[in-house]
């Protein structure tokens, strides 16, 4: 085998990884630039294996044994020491064509870590801060990528990017998350400011003073799409289509819950081919 094929085997196995696990992400970072596109499925890669660190182990031990193991790799990554497995050999890639930064990376883990000794947010500040490490350093990560000739920080887009796709990931899966993780992740002082209990929520209960609470979040995380929007025209030209793309698609679910009369218990809320399409027809306009 070629190292030339070897190489794009590694990147194949980062974009099944991103395929099997995003088909928004896949449909819009798909249509960048080749090269582009295989570093967003290496760094797609790492944030899944991140994630599966924790979804994929039980008990809390097994969780931190896993990131513990992931950190190390990343630390001897990081020492220029080769790693034998396809994603580290796609990031050896990426790393080498462009300027990458290592501490998102490390913020990425460290959000996976707040994840294991989760409690429930007491505001939105707190639930922001949670969705930076988890999802705005996914941004920061992407930026060298896709704002690689900007003569402007895009950090702060980037980052109110991940950090609204955060939220909405929230707003979309609340029943979920209560349901198969115990978990609430909208903040306990606007649950209380609005009177609704989390009795209620254990019962999928669907009142005017949940969706006060759920708008609450909703309307930061169009604050914070609106805030990378804006920021657009700075981003490489051959990436900002993708990325608007990304963004659109991601927004709409608070569309489609919504369109469900707030309904994130029982009805899966989602954009669907149709929608995906109209956005990336306008986007192209």
């Amino acid at each position: 085998m070629t190292a030339q094929m070897s190489v794009r085997d590694d990147f194949a196995f980062c974009e099944e990884i991103i395929k099997r696990h995003s088909k928004s992400f896949y449909y819009a970072f798909s249509r960048l630039p080749e090269e582009k596109a295989r570093a967003v499925y290496a760094i797609y890669a790492f944030c899944r294996t991140a994630d599966d660190s924790v979804d994929e182990n039980r008990g809390s031990s097994a969780q931190l044994t896993a990131l513990d193991k992931l950190t190390d790799e990343l630390r001897r990554f990081g020492q220029k020491q080769e790693i034998n497995h396809p994603l580290w050999r796609a990031l050896r890639v990426v790393f080498d064509t462009y300027e990458m930064d290592f501490e998102p990376f490390y913020d990425q883990i460290k959000g996976q870590r707040m994840d294991i000794s989760f409690s429930t947010p007491k505001t939105l500040e707190d639930v922001e801060t949670y969705s930076y490490y988890v999802a705005g350093s996914v941004g920061r990560m992407l930026l060298p990528i896709i704002a690689s000739g900007s003569k402007v920080d895009c950090t702060d887009a980037a980052i109110s990017l991940g950090v609204a796709m955060q939220l909405t990931n929230i707003l979309r899966d609340v029943g979920e998350d209560y349901r198969e993780k115990g978990r609430i992740y909208l903040p306990a002082e606007e649950l209380q400011r609005a009177g609704y209990r989390v009795s209620q929520l254990a019962n999928s209960e669907i009142t005017d003073s949940f969706i006060q609470v759920w708008e609450a979040m909703a309307n930061r995380a169009e604050v914070l799409y609106d805030e990378f929007l804006e920021c657009i025209s700075n981003f490489d030209k051959d990436s900002r289509m993708p990325v608007q793309v990304s963004a659109q698609v991601y927004r709409g679910i608070l569309t489609s819950v919504r369109q469900n009369n707030y309904d994130c218990f029982a009805q899966k809320n989602f954009v669907t081919k149709r929608e995906m399409i109209r956005i990336l027809t306008e986007s192209m306009g």
